[in-house]
């Protein structure tokens, strides 16, 4: 059986362990066997992190420190064939020291002007099997603004409007987007800010596929 390891922690406002609990059940409901884990320290376990049978990594870690040694077990991981997807602050504002963990993600988080707002996202990609069917839609959370990869492939995006930040109106921005790392597949969405984001059915479709489309086959 494929497995999926959860590992969550780090700043608590943006809900780690309630996420952890709503996401658990959803991956079991694709047939995967799941672990959760509170520590950066499960990414020092070769046995676990490079057996064959572990699919798909998901990130719920906010503004934590990792050393070089947990570091490089998940990048290892990764470009070796296992899948990572995550969302939010919890995987692009994970650990602000690690440029190389920033790499692997594909952006950084660094603002978010206005705080909660409602504001569009919008599908560019209606043809990918992660957007596919979905339409434009609202939500009302943190807009995230964010320094990007080049190279991700750009499923949704947002386009910016603040008050607070007028310099970067109409800057349209990536939000979903996915990527490669070595043989591993990264994805990522910036939605979900608290677990209750993911009440917005496409919030909480486009992260289940992107988790899905992440895992290794």
């Amino acid at each position: 059986m494929k497995k999926a390891l959860i590992v969550w922690g780090g700043w608590e406002g943006h809900q780690p362990r309630q996420c952890a609990e709503l996401f658990a059940p959803v991956l079991q409901d694709f047939g995967f066997a799941v672990e959760l884990a509170n520590t950066l320290d499960v990414y020092l376990d070769q046995s676990k992190m490079q057996s064959l049978s572990l699919s798909l990594i998901v990130p719920i870690w906010t503004m934590g420190v990792i050393t070089p040694e947990q570091e490089r077990g998940l990048l290892d991981a990764v470009a070796n064939g296992v899948g990572i997807a995550g969302w939010h602050g919890g995987m692009a504002d994970s650990f602000r020291n690690n440029p190389a963990y920033q790499w692997l993600v594909g952006g950084q988080w660094v603002a978010h002007p206005d705080d909660i707002i409602e504001y569009e996202v919008n599908i560019i990609a209606p043809a990918d099997p992660i957007t596919q069917g979905l339409s434009d839609f609202t939500v009302k959370s943190e807009q995230y603004y964010m320094h990007v990869d080049p190279s991700n492939e750009v499923l949704a995006t947002t386009t910016f409007h603040p008050r607070s930040a007028p310099w970067v109106d109409g800057c349209v921005m990536p939000v979903v987007w996915k990527r490669r790392w070595g043989q591993g597949r990264v994805f990522y969405s910036s939605l979900g800010h608290v677990a209750s984001d993911f009440e917005v059915p496409e919030v909480l479709e486009i992260q289940k596929r992107g988790m899905v489309w992440a895992s290794r086959d």
